[in-house]
């Protein structure tokens, strides 16, 4: 017997100094006396050379004999960056515990508004027992628990806020104001320990029912109903996300700005959007925002005192940049910070969170103590964020990350900065040459190439619907795409396979096969979407492992399509290999009728019919 448990979130401050304190689960392992053996191992994600947590799994012995396995993933980036293993580790667990500070309500909001629809949508097809853990004591005095109380919402999250997102999950709420014997054990410990009792009872039930159900008739044995064969395994593609954007620099395309140093010799080229995306410096030096809509001095000092926007004819005509206007010329101030852009560049490139790796290489380049604390705190004024303290005096990439994430989801689709518009279907969709040129090698090759794309700022796209193309955009900036049906999947996936972009291409067939194995039996028998329909889809975009993949699922479910006019349109060779990989067999289906027969013959029942 098991119980499995799945925790997401992170329960300490989001500017907590404090990286040794004890989270919730590791506390309650540790403290209850109903719990013995406990081991822990990490599981990591290795992509570009970077190594990521993505949980924590805690095992041992509840109740004497009863293994607990326990998954605690501190990131909700596993959402974003792997998706097919968060919604595995949600189907396979008993409880779900969701945690977070009080005091850091950033995290709450990213938290409500971003993972509870995902959260929601995977529970959509099971009742698992959620519990809602808000841990901390709010620092802004006592809180008001008054619903119409704002008095401390800005800084802390309420308890109001935190019993209306328990109840749009359907979760029990629990507050833990520290993580001492009485909230861990007897507050914390008695509610999952109920939902352990209550699992157990469950199983224990199903076990009895299904036994009950598989009693054989004892003159003679039913025939043996054997397996379906195993389908082929579809297995995700690493993102290269960041390895794309830092690709970017090296290769100086659609370059749209150039750093100088004061006596005018040429740096280091950028692009606007880039830089733009991690630091409000560079959208008021560029004038995307102004310092009215910034409302932060220690921003608007940190850009008038490192940069200085120079339009003079005194600067080299440079020949590496493909856009009709040139580069904006951009002039340091700063000679120290000057000597080490190219290493911050780098650092921003790669995603603005290899902090370490940043710091080595500035104290490589610069051998005094106080010219290297003086880049990074300049580097750290880059990175603030309006209307917070930056306070961050002990920086870890897992810090810089969340507070700094480069995002260019706020320039998906709008008209700031962009430099080439698309019109489709009528419609005009604006873009930027950049993140196109970084993120597909099709896109990359037509605005560098002896194209008419590569002169012209509005390119007008064929074969494709807008919608379709917006979201094949959206993975493009963001990294991320969820689509809405499975219909909406494939045009998706063909779009990917027409601009040649091979990991949204897996995304989308990852969706197609979960979405299909989720379908009950009665659903697929009466869907009206055609399984050939997107097998010949799947065949003629060379996706060659969907198709595979389809033809065993015709086959594993032929009692389901053999009966679906659509059956009777699959090629000589396809009808074959259906046939031959069938379930259940035909000699199967024989045996069957001669028992049925045999038990009618006998005047008794089946238990298995």
């Amino acid at each position: 017997r098991s119980v499995n448990i799945v925790a997401f979130g992170n329960e300490r401050d989001g500017f907590s100094e404090d990286n040794q304190q004890s989270s919730l689960i590791w506390s309650y392992l540790g403290r209850s006396a109903l719990i013995s053996e406990t081991e822990s191992s990490v599981v990591l994600n290795s992509a570009n050379h970077i190594r990521n947590l993505v949980f924590t799994e805690y095992q041992a012995r509840v109740f004497g004999n009863v293994r607990l396995v326990v998954h605690d993933c501190p990131l909700w980036d596993i959402f974003d960056s792997d998706w097919y293993t968060s919604r595995s580790l949600i189907g396979g667990a008993d409880i779900i515990v969701i945690k977070y500070s009080v005091n850091d309500k950033t995290s709450f909001q990213e938290l409500k508004d971003s993972y509870v629809p995902m959260i929601k949508k995977a529970l959509n097809h099971c009742s698992v027992p959620v519990i809602i853990s808000a841990v901390g004591a709010r620092k802004n005095e006592v809180p008001c628990t008054c619903p119409l109380c704002t008095s401390d919402r800005r800084s802390c999250v309420t308890t109001s806020e935190g019993i209306q997102l328990a109840k749009e999950l359907g979760a029990t709420y629990l507050e833990l104001h520290t993580l001492n014997d009485f909230y861990i054990q007897k507050y914390f410990g008695g509610v999952l320990e109920y939902f352990m009792i209550q699992s157990l009872n469950q199983k224990s039930s199903d076990k009895m029912k299904k036994r009950k159900k598989t009693q054989k008739c004892h003159r003679v044995k039913p025939p043996q109903l054997e397996q379906p064969e195993k389908m082929p395994i579809l297995r995700g593609e690493a993102s290269h996300y960041d390895s794309d954007l830092h690709n970017l620099l090296f290769c100086c395309q659609c370059v749209d700005v150039v750093f100088y140093s004061e006596d005018l010799k040429k740096v280091v080229e950028a692009h606007k959007i880039i830089l733009c995306s991690v630091s409000h410096v560079f959208m008021l030096l560029f004038n995307v925002k102004s310092p009215a809509d910034i409302h932060d001095s220690a921003i608007i000092r940190t850009t008038q005192s490192l940069f200085a926007v120079n339009n003079e004819a005194v600067f080299p005509v440079l020949s590496s940049s493909s856009s009709c206007d040139p580069p904006v010329r951009v002039v340091v101030k700063d000679s120290v910070f000057c000597s080490c852009l190219s290493d911050i560049l780098h650092f921003i490139y790669s995603g603005a969170f290899q902090w370490e790796r940043l710091e080595e290489d500035i104290k490589k380049k610069l051998k005094d103590p106080e010219k290297i604390e003086h880049v990074l705190e300049k580097v750290k004024c880059i990175l603030k964020i309006p209307g917070k303290l930056n306070n961050l005096k002990d920086c870890r990439s897992h810090q810089i990350k969340r507070l700094c994430n480069t995002s260019l989801r706020l320039f998906f689709n709008t008209p700031v900065l962009a430099d080439v518009i698309f019109k489709i279907q009528g419609a005009t969709v604006p873009a930027h040459k950049a993140v196109l040129v970084a993120r597909c090698e099709v896109m990359a090759a037509m605005f560098n190439g002896n194209y008419l794309e590569a002169n012209n700022i509005l390119v007008p796209v064929y074969g494709v619907s807008k919608d379709t193309f917006l979201s094949f955009l959206e993975y493009l900036y963001t990294d991320s795409c969820c689509p809405a049906s499975i219909l909406q999947a494939m045009s998706l996936l063909i779009c990917a396979e027409m601009y040649q972009v091979t990991r949204l291409q897996h995304i989308c067939e990852l969706y197609i096969i979960t979405q299909l194995q989720s379908m009950p039996s009665r659903e697929l028998a009466s869907t009206r979407l055609s399984i050939v329909s997107l097998l010949r889809k799947a065949k003629f975009h060379n996706s060659d492992c969907l198709s595979t993949w389809l033809l065993h699922f015709i086959a594993t479910n032929y009692l389901i399509f053999s009966q679906k006019p659509e059956f009777q349109d699959l090629s000589v060779d396809e009808r074959n290999f259906v046939e031959m990989h069938r379930w259940p067999s035909d000699m199967y289906l024989k045996q069957l009728a001669d028992y049925r027969n045999y038990i009618h013959s006998q005047k008794c029942y089946c238990t298995v019919m």
